[in-house]
Order: structure tokens, then C-alpha cells, then sequence
């Protein structure tokens, strides 16, 4: 406080919203960047914090409003692009995710959770075809982390194509990866109670 008293910067900001969020006020660090968007209205950091808070505090709505400021000072924004795309996605709207998914390929970012995203837009967006390439692609770039995850995923297209063979073996080696996969066991019982195998 002292330090915003004698020169007000940008990061001296950032760096008590911090503390405040570590103390869990998050109320307090929100006035403390609200503050600090007066005096700096044209840093893109401020307001991503804020967009962060927000969230943080389940108030989407005015979190997508700052993430969309922060996209018109920085257009390149990755955190932005990347919050924007799952508001869309969980809003049921996985065409308008896909685009901002595209955008962040087009920027360089090259991961195996950015293409697991992609391929559930798709599949939601009943571009089934893309759906599968995508998540063949983040096979391709997956560590042993987050590999059951993308299984898992496979497993769901299966089940929503009537593929009950191919969301068996994919929920089957999800398991295989991370045997403490919740979700895929639940739904390898339930493939198996359909099968009427209920002593397996």
C-alpha cells in the first residue's frame, strides 16, 4: 500500500491483488484492481485480473464482459481467447467455440487440452468426422496426465454414435492409463449392465 502510495504501477497492483487473494478476499483484491482500472485504463492485465475474479466469484456474465475488453486492447490475448471459448462451449453454442479455438491455433498454441477442446466442439457441433480427427491429434501430443481424459472423450463419441464397441475399448484403455479414472469405470459398468454382465 505503501509502495501504490508513493508510485502507483501497474505491477505493484497485481502483486497485492496476490496477497488479498491469498489472505481469500477476494472482494478486497476486486475493489483493489476496480482502482486500479481508473488510473490505467488501457492495460490489458488489470482487466484480465478482474475477468479472473469474477470467475473466481461465479459471476460469468460480467467476467466474459472484461475478457471481451481485454480481447480489444490485446487481440492476441491467449488467457482471453481461451475463457471466451469455454463460456461459449458451456452456453451450448460449440460453433462459436470452435471459432475461438481456430484462433488460438492460428496463433501458435499447440496443446493436447486445446485439441480435446476442439474435438468436443465439434462433436457437439455434430461434425463428427473433424470431431475424431481432433482427438486423434491430441493423442498424438499427449502425455500420461491427461491421456485417460482424452479416452474418456473418445468413449463419449462412441456412445453417442450407437458405438457401444468402440466407447467400450475407449473407456476400457482410459482406465488402463489411469486406473483411478472415476468416470470411465462408471461408464464401463454401465456399458456392462447392458450387456447383462452385472457380476463382472
Amino acid at each position: 500500500r505503501s509502495s501504490i502510495k508513493a508510485q502507483p504501477t501497474v505491477t505493484t497492483y497485481l502483486e497485492l491483488c496476490n496477497v488479498y487473494m491469498r489472505m481469500d478476499l477476494p472482494n478486497t483484491a476486486l475493489d483493489l484492481l476496480t482502482e486500479a482500472s481508473e488510473k490505467f485504463t488501457a492495460e490489458p492485465r488489470i482487466l484480465l485480473g478482474i475477468g479472473r475474479l469474477h470467475d473466481m466469484l461465479h459471476d460469468s456474465t460480467t467476467a466474459i464482459g472484461y475478457y471481451k475488453k481485454v480481447l480489444s486492447l490485446e487481440a492476441s490475448n491467449v488467457e482471453s481467447i481461451a475463457c471466451l471459448g469455454a463460456h461459449f462451449f458451456y452456453s451450448d453454442q460449440p460453433e462459436v467455440s470452435i471459432r475461438y479455438y481456430r484462433r488460438l491455433l492460428q496463433m501458435g498454441v499447440n496443446n493436447t487440452e486445446l485439441w480435446n477442446n476442439l474435438g468436443l466442439c465439434c462433436f457437439y457441433a455434430s461434425q463428427y468426422d473433424m470431431a475424431l480427427n481432433c482427438f486423434e491429434r491430441a493423442l498424438s501430443m499427449s502425455s500420461d496426465d491427461n491421456m485417460a481424459d482424452v479416452w474418456y472423450n473418445i468413449g463419449h463419441v462412441g456412445v453417442a454414435l450407437g458405438d457401444l464397441g468402440l466407447a467400450y475399448q475407449a473407456f476400457k484403455v482410459a482406465v488402463s492409463v489411469d486406473p483411478t479414472h472415476g468416470e470411465a469405470l462408471n461408464n464401463i459398468a454401465v456399458l456392462e449392465m447392458r450387456r447383462q454382465k452385472v457380476d463382472v
